[in-house]
């Protein structure tokens, strides 16, 4: 391997895996990334040909979340993943922490309701499906809390510390699953937290930084036991494809640093954006309170000014 200019996984042949499957791309991630990017644009164009606007911000931030989704999932990245624990966790912290991250921002619910119409007083339709969605006790439960943050640990520790993990890589359909699962996690966990889209759970903001970092400690233990096992832990990448020349262990002490290293990164750039929303927050509420202050203001003046003509009238 040359190691002086290029990345690793730049100089490594292609292969095919011993269980006889070929993995150059998940087409189902790929589909399914071109669909999200097109009804995102189909809402965006109909809200500007009925002259609403919507932020480019937001646009921007949904497909660079897409386009994070499919660098993990379409391209080599992907297949090497299958073989180097280094790689693959690269792949779940992407698309556990920074696609979820991403895609929020671009407030994709928030645009599906302004975009879809409404069926009318009495009728059911799309929008109306999704409201009813929104307030169901189903997504009150899978958004709360009490439910996200054990679900966000549990992800870790029960399925790389159990057999389950050695048994859903055995399959492409396991391997498909346990993607949209770490995506899945990642949007449930993050929803409330970065609170762009409407949903059951509206914490304030010292309750959403709460939440934000009290799955993280146990994201950097989760690390740091990978970083200080003596052995492999996890089957699938005991025995790394001897053309690679990497070693199973020392691959597992890296996989470690990059789980540790996202549990921070992601966490400080999702608590600068709640400050600065919090700060906006507080900006909007100070003018509000200041229009309030100067409306009662004026009354309270016209107030007084009755009273003093009310006693100068009884000095007469």
């Amino acid at each position: 391997m040359d190691n002086g200019g290029h990345g690793m996984m730049m100089d490594l042949p292609p292969f095919t895996l011993d269980r006889g499957l070929a993995f150059t791309g998940e087409p189902f991630f790929l589909v399914g990334s071109l669909l999200a990017l097109a009804l995102y644009g189909w809402a965006v164009l109909r809200l500007r040909q009925r002259g609403d606007a919507w932020p480019v911000g937001r646009t921007v931030a949904f497909a660079v979340g897409v386009a994070t989704v499919l660098v993990t999932m379409c391209t080599g990245l992907n297949e090497y993943g299958m073989v180097m624990f280094s790689v693959h966790m690269v792949q779940h912290m992407i698309i556990s922490m920074v696609s979820p991250i991403l895609l929020l921002l671009g407030a994709p619910v928030t645009l599906a309701l302004r975009a879809l119409p409404s069926a009318g007083r009495g009728s059911t339709g799309p929008r109306e499906l999704l409201v009813a969605l929104l307030h169901s006790r189903y997504v009150r439960i899978l958004t709360h809390p009490a439910f996200t943050i054990p679900l966000f640990i549990a992800s870790l520790y029960a399925l790389y510390f159990t057999p389950l993990f050695d048994f859903l890589m055995g399959s492409r359909a396991g391997h498909i699953g346990m993607m949209v699962h770490f995506l899945a996690v990642g949007l449930v966990f993050f929803w409330p937290i970065m609170g762009v889209d409407p949903g059951p759970h509206r914490p304030g903001y010292v309750m959403r930084m709460l939440e934000l970092f009290a799955g993280m400690p146990f994201h950097a233990f989760f690390g740091i036991a990978l970083m200080m096992a003596s052995e492999p832990m996890v089957g699938t990448y005991a025995h790394p494809p001897s053309s690679l020349g990497i070693d199973a262990l020392a691959d597992q002490n890296a996989a470690g640093g990059i789980a540790w290293a996202f549990s921070e990164i992601p966490s400080v750039l999702v608590l600068i954006a709640l400050v600065f929303q919090w700060y906006h927050s507080e900006q909007r509420e100070a003018r509000r309170s200041d229009r309030a202050a100067d409306r009662n203001g004026d009354r309270e003046l016209e107030a007084y000014n009755a009273y003093l003509a009310t006693l100068q009238s009884r000095a007469r």
